[in-house]
């Protein structure tokens, strides 16, 4: 069954019960400690956010649910908030310098090649591809806001030392 429920039209627990269902095959233990790992991993202070199917079960590229292709074929969207956590990528690897950063995945892992032990990690805990991209909370509202591309706040941003 194939779950549409607009993501913007639930709560944050829903849609990290959908995350762990989609994402985790519904195993929340798996799921808690994908964020642990991910939170330790993190300069202090960094927010992190989850983005596309995994949050609202259609792909936008084609509007397919997650995984159509099969478990473990759609990819996890970790988008990293915070100015600390934007320095660990390369000087040219910013669609926005200083707030926006391309994403960091199997096809370009050298981009941020700090962050790249972490993320494959993860790749294996999830069982499925993850790429990492860094944002300001402004270019993560914005594109909630107006290219109608949701998102759920996993671990809150705090104030970097």
């Amino acid at each position: 069954m194939t779950e549409t429920k607009d993501a913007k039209n639930m709560s944050d627990e829903q849609v990290e019960a959908r995350v762990a269902r989609l994402a985790f095959d519904g195993d929340a233990l798996r799921y808690r400690e994908f964020l642990a790992k991910l939170k330790a991993g993190l300069p202090e202070g960094t927010g992190v956010a989850l983005r596309g199917s995994v949050v609202t079960n259609k792909r936008w590229e084609d509007g397919k649910p997650f995984d159509a292709e099969g478990r473990g074929t759609s990819d996890l969207d970790v988008t990293l908030v915070g100015d600390k956590v934007m320095e660990f990528w390369n000087e040219d690897a910013f669609y926005i310098p200083k707030l926006h950063t391309k994403p960091l995945c199997d096809t370009d892992p050298g981009i941020a090649p700090t962050l790249n032990p972490l993320r494959e990690e993860l790749q294996k805990l999830a069982g499925r591809p993850v790429a990492f991209q860094a944002t300001s909370n402004l270019i993560l509202y914005a594109r909630d806001v107006l290219f109608d591309e949701p998102y759920c706040m996993v671990i809150e941003a705090q104030k970097a030392p």
